[in-house]
């Protein structure tokens, strides 16, 4: 693979897009009900004990953690040769897999303001662990953060095209 057959802009402009969807998708299963997990307040909350602040610092860094990720997904598609829905969504469905089971575990170990499975809420570590899977924060988390990133993954693999 070459690296001048990656669409660089493209997967900026549509990792852009396709994260704007996902986001969409977990606010309106918290706005539901269906889950209580906020990526961005969460990652908010590791630099800021303001939680008002916490969520436009978070947002922030959910759009570039969106961007690094679709450089990514660009990479993969184009290495593979094709690009589809299918195969993105195949992608999306690794990389919240990867979310539930690796990276929220975890978050208590590096959260300066989230309680441990261990070590209870105290005045300091006011947020809730994510537990096995993200179920502390509803049951319905697992199923909306597959779903959000296997669309994140569908739509960035329908209009990503190699360059």
């Amino acid at each position: 693979m070459s690296w001048s057959a990656v669409d660089w802009a493209g997967a900026l402009l549509w990792g852009f897009f396709a994260t704007v969807v996902l986001t969409l998708v977990m606010a309106a299963a918290q706005g539901l009900g269906l889950s209580r997990m906020s990526m961005p307040f969460l990652v908010g909350s590791i630099f800021t004990p303001d939680r008002d602040r916490a969520n436009v610092v978070g947002a922030a860094l959910h759009f570039v953690n969106g961007w690094v990720v679709s450089l990514a997904y660009a990479v993969v598609l184009t290495a593979s040769g094709r690009s589809s829905w299918w195969l993105g969504g195949l992608l999306g469905l690794l990389q919240g897999l990867f979310v539930l089971v690796a990276l929220l575990p975890l978050l208590p170990s590096v959260h300066p303001r989230m309680a441990t499975e261990d070590h209870g809420p105290t005045p300091t570590l006011q947020l809730e662990p994510p537990g096995f899977l993200g179920l502390n924060y509803g049951r319905g988390t697992p199923l909306v953060t597959l779903a959000a990133h296997a669309a994140y993954g569908a739509l960035f693999g329908a209009l990503y095209r190699p360059g």
